[in-house]
């Protein structure tokens, strides 16, 4: 009788013993994956060039003015202003159009392109795509590329562009001129001739080679020119 007591007594403590020791391992198992889900997955910062625009406005028709005195209207479809990027930037990527005042708030010029990037640290707008500008003289350029200099106040450019006046018609790769687009020159020609020798003769309206200024504003920098 005592034998089989002892029997039931020491079964009864191994299935104890058993169920204590699952328990643990369950207990442990659970605390380990708890562990494993609170564990904070922080992703990668977020690159300055990848970072979106801090304002972005449509459909804007607004006046520009400059030490106090309005000097232009921009029309465009969309305006992005970016101050995460560097450098800081406003970005017209459906394209813009200036007029272009004098002090008398006359229209001086217009200047359309494809699309622009404005640089306001340096003041230093480029321009892309399809560049033109006309001013109240009868002068037209177009290019591909122009850049704007505020601080300066020129336009210049270092690819192919094209000049037509009243009186001639002159195309290079190198462009620069004062903002009311008085006084420019264009350098590493391809052409130029008169608007007469055109209409006259068709026999002369082949382009001659060499240089060709027209009102220099100062000598093209080295670093521009291309032989």
């Amino acid at each position: 009788m005592r034998n089989e007591q002892c029997s039931a007594r020491c079964g009864v403590k191994m299935r104890l013993g058993r169920l204590v020791g699952l328990s643990l391992i369950i207990f442990h198992l659970s605390f380990s994956l708890a562990c494993s889900e609170a564990q904070e997955h922080i992703a990668k910062a977020v690159n300055p060039e990848d970072s979106v625009s801090m304002m972005t406005t449509y459909g804007v028709n607004t006046l520009i003015s400059d030490s106090g005195v309005i000097k232009y209207r921009i029309v465009t479809e969309r305006w992005d202003v970016n101050t995460t990027r560097q450098p800081s930037r406003w970005e017209f990527m459906k394209g813009i159009f200036f007029e272009q005042f004098d002090e008398q708030f006359h229209v001086q010029a217009y200047i359309q392109a494809d699309t622009a990037w404005y640089y306001d640290q340096k003041r230093l707008w480029k321009l892309r795509g399809r560049v033109n500008i006309r001013n109240v003289k009868g002068l037209v350029y177009t290019s591909e590329e122009l850049y704007w200099d505020g601080m300066a106040h020129e336009f210049y450019s270092t690819v192919f562009s094209r000049v037509v006046t009243p009186e001639r018609t002159m195309e290079g790769t190198y462009f620069r001129s004062d903002e009311k687009m008085d006084h420019y020159m264009v350098t590493n020609s391809v052409g130029s001739f008169q608007a007469a020798d055109i209409e006259g003769d068709d026999n002369n309206s082949s382009a001659t080679s060499g240089d060709s200024i027209e009102e220099p504003l100062r000598p093209a920098p080295e670093k521009h020119r291309r032989d």
